[in-house]
């Protein structure tokens, strides 16, 4: 069952700033060794070293909650980059004059319980599947990523938002007109980036360090998810 909520009280907040200033940056964790490595300890001088501490304390708290709660942090986490991508595809994009908030509604909300939950499940179970060491082991999750999960997948997302936004009849319609398209823009963006994902990014930081690329994508995404439907 998953917990809708972090939970941090006050000891918990005590805990991330001492780590951060006991640790020297160094990071430790119960998982794989967990996350050293990602900060080095060094410190500048003058206003830096404060907007630095700043910086190491979100990041320390947002790895403890990657710890305790994995599921709802990676959901929520997934929920503000597709609302982000979605207010940039209506902004910049296709240039509305009138933000449509129940459409962004709606990819927020797929966003938050079914890519943020379902990518954490198909990393946690990739890497379980593939144990080969190196850049083999990273090609493999990389064919079954991008081969048989993410086609299946943008099917699954661009049902589901079609569905919610009340046009079940523009189901197959849509995935006639924009899967194809929509899978061949996915291999060109994601490809390059999850090999090097899945060979130099320990699984657990895999839906975080994918998640610089997915605003990009969220935006992509949005965009021939609302494209008018032709219907034939």
């Amino acid at each position: 069952m998953v917990r809708l909520g972090f939970g941090f009280g006050p000891k918990d907040l005590n805990f991330v700033r001492f780590r951060a200033a006991s640790d020297g940056g160094s990071g430790s964790s119960g998982e794989g060794g967990g996350y050293r490595g990602w900060g080095d300890g060094s410190s500048g001088g003058g206003g830096g070293d404060e907007r630095s501490g700043n910086d190491w304390f979100f990041f320390s708290w947002y790895m403890m909650a990657l710890d305790k709660y994995p599921v709802t942090t990676k959901a929520i986490t997934s929920a503000f980059l597709t609302l982000i991508g979605d207010l940039i595809c209506q902004l910049w994009i296709e240039q509305l004059s009138k933000l449509d908030f129940r459409r962004t509604f709606v990819f927020t909300l797929l966003g938050l319980v079914l890519v943020g939950p379902t990518l954490h499940f198909w990393y946690l179970y990739l890497s379980r599947l593939v144990t080969l060491p190196g850049a083999s082991g990273a090609f493999l999750r990389l064919l079954l990523d991008q081969f048989v999960f993410s086609p299946i997948f943008i099917g699954v997302v661009l049902t589901s938002l079609v569905t919610l936004e009340g046009r079940p009849s523009h189901i197959k319609p849509k995935l006639q007109q924009e899967w194809f398209s929509s899978v061949v823009a996915n291999w060109q963006l994601w490809i390059p980036f999850q090999f090097l994902n899945f060979r130099f990014v320990p699984q657990k930081f895999q839906v975080l360090a994918a998640n610089f690329v997915a605003l990009a994508w969220n935006v992509i995404l949005s965009f021939k998810a609302h494209k008018e439907v032709v219907l034939k």
